[in-house]
């Protein structure tokens, strides 16, 4: 028994980061930076241990993992062994994720959504049931989807379930697809992506009465992080910017996907968000460029244009230069095993206290990256407060 990490998108970088990350630190052949939850804040609490986690989950890919992470370190995502070294391992992986036919958004799924739901629920629940595990958490990793229209359908379960029997191409999309399979097969969920998902008001309804935690939207690892830092530095010191303006330059199949308008479009909801937010009237614009030769490499350049004392206008410029999947893979870790002590302790429904993993947190959240974690720490104090009183 145990806790199953069951992703969509499961031969993506992400994942296979993920995966041979946590091999590799259950082998002694990596540590651990870059995991927020194994700073020193995080000692003696009862979080899950890296080594019980079982993976799986499904992909449109059928490309091997082990094959995938040779690729990966190939390119410096990984270090250049270790995709060789694990193949063994990334094979016995590799048999708990499915190749699977997707759809993509604006076309019906074979049979209708609500076939397609009937499939996706019968994976987690025969993943669940050949690794006996008692928990499942399912993340998505899923490139960006386009934005779709939140109509009075998703208001409730009853309604959204009503719809999908009779619903035409376009309606939903299947990240939100998946989400609603998890939630009906009592897993908890995470969407690290930008689409829409759980935070429609139909699956926060299904996760409530379910009694069941999820997380979302969109892993913060970049240029964001910097924006929820940077940002509130300016308001502190009454400083007010004019003008935000960021390039981001990325060539992996990310970048591939989002060089469609609508998905960008979606993206780019979520990267601005927390600096209109915060700023209030600045101008603010950020552009996602693909450029294939990058792979998994990222540059983000912002050019902050602000005005100080006596109305005297400065400049401040940042590049910011990693690998988009080294920086998320640590964080997925993170918020697994954030959402597993969170589910074992009884708390349903939007995790609050997620919020600083999320360029878009949900439900009452600060854009504000040091409150963000000022709330993190509240958090586990209450946690640590209930494990005293435990032990007595």
């Amino acid at each position: 028994m145990g806790i199953g990490v069951y992703f969509i998108g499961a031969r993506g970088n992400v994942a296979t980061t993920v995966m041979a990350g946590t091999l590799a630190i259950v082998q002694n052949r990596a540590g651990t930076t870059g995991m927020v939850t194994e700073g020193p804040e995080f000692r003696g609490i009862s979080l899950p241990a890296v080594r019980e986690l079982t993976f799986g989950g499904v992909d449109v890919s059928s490309k091997p993992l082990h094959e995938k992470a040779v690729e990966l370190g190939e390119s410096r995502v990984l270090p250049e062994k270790l995709g060789r070294d694990l193949r063994d391992d990334l094979t016995e992986i590799d048999r708990s994720v499915q190749t699977v036919q997707g759809f993509s958004f604006g076309t019906l799924p074979k049979g209708g959504y609500l076939a397609e739901l009937t499939r996706i629920e019968e994976r987690i629940a025969r993943f669940r049931t050949d690794h006996n595990l008692d928990r499942v958490i399912v993340v998505n990793l899923c490139s960006t989807e386009p934005h779709f229209a939140e109509t009075a359908d998703f208001d409730s379960p009853e309604r959204l379930l009503e719809a999908l029997p009779k619903a035409g191409a376009g309606f939903t999309s299947g990240t939100l697809l998946a989400a609603l399979a998890a939630l009906r097969q009592g897993c908890a969920y995470i969407n690290f992506t930008p689409s829409q998902a759980s935070e429609l008001p139909a699956l926060r309804r299904i996760a409530r009465d379910s009694r069941l935690p999820h997380a979302g939207k969109d892993g913060k690892t970049g240029e964001t992080l910097l924006k929820t830092v940077l940002g509130p530095m300016f308001l502190a010191r009454n400083l007010k910017v004019l003008s935000w303006i960021g390039s981001n330059f990325l060539g992996n199949n990310d970048g591939a996907v989002l060089d469609a308008p609508a998905s960008k479009d979606s993206k780019l909801r979520q990267k601005d968000v927390a600096l209109r937010e915060m700023l209030g009237g600045a101008f603010v614009r950020t552009d996602i460029q693909y450029v294939p030769s990058l792979g998994d490499w990222k540059t983000a350049w912002d050019l902050i244009h602000f005005e100080g004392f006596l109305g005297t206008q400065m400049t401040f410029q940042f590049t910011w230069q990693g690998c988009d999947s080294a920086l998320a893979a640590p964080l997925v870790l993170d918020l697994v095993r954030l959402v597993g002590l969170s589910w074992q302790r009884g708390e349903i429904g939007m995790l609050q206290h997620l919020a600083p993993f999320f360029k878009n947190p949900l439900d009452g959240h600060t854009h504000d990256f040091a409150q963000q974690m000022a709330g993190l720490y509240a958090w586990l104090d209450t946690v640590r407060a209930d494990h005293s009183r435990e032990r007595k």
